[in-house]
């Protein structure tokens, strides 16, 4: 699909700003800590607070922190890659001494890793795994394997209500080219590839992760195929909430007809699994993976030369096509309508008044 003039004119835009190191009037990033300067300050930039949950991402990442002693300067890009530059050039104008970055862009966002570089400031990838660039460690949950977690419910979706593994899949994807939706998507693309009487009738992608883009896909597909389509494996919750949108117009939204699956344990869809509406979301942990950032974070910014494999503690090494980049995965819990109060509910992320409320 070729891509639209607007997008490459905003790409073209993001990248003559950096060859020229740009000269943006930096965007006012929030300090959320004590008005005392700590001894350590974090920079942590996330892609969107679109989501439910980046509001807890960021009452995390800040509480873990600060306990430490550091001082946290936040930001949130709005899904736009030139407005993150602009944050981030301001978090290196405030001198953190580390970037913890969630970047819009994937392809693109290792130019940014080099601006922190050039001035001696590491930077940590948080969630989404930048590609083809230099990165100094990444924190995330395993994508892939919560593609697989998706895919492996549907099997047994299929079998316990079709009594066959036979019919119609729809992948909703996130943004085009993201690394995070494309590990999701390759996730569940192998379970469906093992299984022969599966149609995969459409991977599409969705700027900005809009569950309104993912409404409309969903709308058009079910008007293609006559409602006659089994199932809809979606990247994240938002996305699926678009989806179940359009399935509840045609009467479609129970798991006893079609199958939905999400990501990020959003409280609504969460909600919509306990009503037997979506078959099941992933929860993503997100204490781990903020309070593991934040630690790394630290650690990195405490001593810039101590080695990171001595900074970080366990790791693996995963390759993003320029580099083979030190990463701490955190874990990764399926949530169906059986499993909601032994995990989401046990684990603190809701309560039982949340979830169940009338």
């Amino acid at each position: 699909m070729t891509e639209p003039l607007s997008h490459i004119s905003r790409r073209m835009a993001f990248l003559s700003l950096l060859s020229a190191i740009s000269f943006f009037t930096a965007a006012a990033v929030a300090p959320a800590a004590a008005d005392e300067k700590a001894d350590i300050r974090i920079g942590f930039l996330l892609k969107t607070m679109q989501e439910a949950r980046y509001q807890t991402d960021k009452a995390l990442f800040i509480a873990r922190a600060e306990s430490l002693g550091a001082e946290v300067l936040f930001d949130s890009s709005a899904n736009d890659e030139l407005l993150q530059l602009q944050q981030f050039e301001g978090l290196l104008e405030a001198e953190v001494d580390v970037i913890v970055l969630q970047p819009v862009n994937t392809r693109t966002a290792g130019a940014l890793v080099r601006l922190a570089n050039k001035k001696g400031v590491k930077v940590v990838g948080y969630d989404s795994l930048l590609t083809d660039g230099p990165l100094d460690v990444m924190v995330m949950q395993d994508s892939w394997a919560v593609g697989r977690i998706q895919g492996e419910a549907m099997i047994d979706w299929f079998k316990r209500v079709k009594g066959e593994v036979k019919g119609r899949v729809a992948l909703i994807k996130g943004q085009p080219g993201d690394s995070n939706a494309e590990l999701l998507s390759s996730g569940a693309r192998e379970v469906i590839a093992q299984n022969s009487g599966l149609e995969l009738i459409t991977e599409r992608s969705h700027v900005d992760w809009s569950p309104d883009l993912a409404r409309e896909t969903a709308e058009s597909l079910l008007v293609k195929y006559d409602n006659q389509i089994d199932a809809f494996i979606c990247n994240n919750s938002g996305l699926a909430y678009g989806v179940l949108q359009a399935l509840r117009d045609e009467d479609l939204a129970s798991s006893s007809k079609v199958f939905v699956a999400g990501a990020d344990a959003d409280l609504r869809n969460i909600r919509l699994v306990a009503r037997g509406e979506q078959e099941i979301d992933v929860w993503k942990k997100i204490k781990p993976l903020a309070y593991r950032a934040a630690e790394v974070a630290l650690a990195l910014g405490q001593d810039p030369s101590r080695p990171v494999a001595e900074a970080i503690g366990e790791f693996k090494l995963i390759n993003n096509g320029f580099a083979e980049i030190p990463t701490i995965i955190t874990p990764v819990v399926a949530v169906t309508k059986d499993t909601i109060d032994g995990t989401v509910i046990e684990g603190g992320f809701f309560t039982r008044e949340q979830v169940y409320r009338k």
